[in-house]
């Protein structure tokens, strides 16, 4: 059992869909597929439940998940410790999981040939933690959103997203050209796990406690809306990869805030780069306004 085929197989779980796990992976889908069926037949048990909409867990696949993340966030510990005993030129850079940002590839192109000799390494994260693995190592800086729990980190807007709400098409408030959050009350409402940052919840709350399905990653969240009905949140900007989805302004919602972060007193010159070159990107264009 491979950590890369691991890391395919958590992919999937979380988009539940092969053909937007395979666009995260930078890879095509057959390949993708075999390697999961591979895997199924290593542990001899069936991991997803296939269907043309997408895919589901099994409880085998359930397992395995909580499994592999916490086997591959130890790989990752393991890597940071060694290449840091090591002396070498490296970087970790962990990414809140929506890549669809395109600041963050007019980042990577200038942070290349600024530092092409440098080994950087990327850790796509969930939505469960905002600060991308910064507080428990795995990472040195972390590009995310905001609000969250800044203690001890130096953190630097680089962006501020409006926000919309995620409806169904056939949602009656999606015929609606702007919303409140108002409008929202008493509607079913993507839940983060127990234990997530309480800033980060509360934000993407809208502010309110909220009733419905807890979701882990951008593509949970979605499924969520489109078979549930629920509410999703998502900065404008940020199509939907549904046809049967829509984005709904909030007038009353605070914008959301990109932002590079770092440990505290980070004395790292490979970080202190990084954020210098983030803010010049980001404020060289973009949905929102840079900081």
């Amino acid at each position: 059992m491979e950590l890369r085929t691991l890391r395919y197989f958590v992919a999937v779980a979380e988009e539940l869909h092969f053909g937007r796990a395979a666009a995260r992976l930078h890879m095509s889908q057959p390949p993708l597929s075999r390697a999961v069926k591979r895997l199924e037949a290593d542990v001899g048990a069936l991991l997803f439940i296939r269907s043309p909409a997408g895919v589901t867990l099994t409880a085998a696949g359930a397992v395995l998940l909580d499994e592999a993340r916490d086997l591959l966030d130890r790989a990752d510990r393991v890597r940071v410790r060694v290449s840091a005993a090591a002396g070498a030129a490296s970087i970790t850079v962990g990414i809140l999981g929506d890549g669809t940002d395109p600041g963050v590839a007019r980042l990577a192109a200038a942070y290349r040939r600024t530092h092409p000799g440098v080994d950087i390494r990327i850790r796509d994260t969930d939505l469960t933690d905002p600060t991308c693995g910064l507080r428990t190592g795995l990472v040195d800086v972390a590009l995310t959103r905001a609000p969250f729990d800044g203690t001890g980190l130096t953190v630097r807007e680089l962006r501020r997203d409006p926000v919309g709400a995620v409806l169904r098409t056939d949602d009656p408030l999606a015929r609606r050209g702007r919303l409140r959050l108002a409008d929202l009350s008493g509607r079913r409402w993507f839940r983060f796990p127990r234990g997530t940052d309480p800033a980060w919840q509360a934000y993407w709350h809208g502010g309110a406690p909220r009733e419905g399905p807890v979701v882990r990653s951008v593509g949970e969240c979605l499924h969520a809306v489109l078979w549930n009905g629920t509410v999703g949140l998502a900065p404008l900007g940020h199509e939907p990869p549904a046809a049967d989805l829509t984005v709904v302004p909030l007038t009353d919602m605070p914008p959301s805030r990109v932002v590079v972060a770092c440990g505290g007193g980070d004395a790292d010159p490979l970080v202190r780069s990084l954020a210098g070159i983030a803010a010049a990107v980001y404020r060289g264009g973009g949905p929102g306004r840079a900081r």
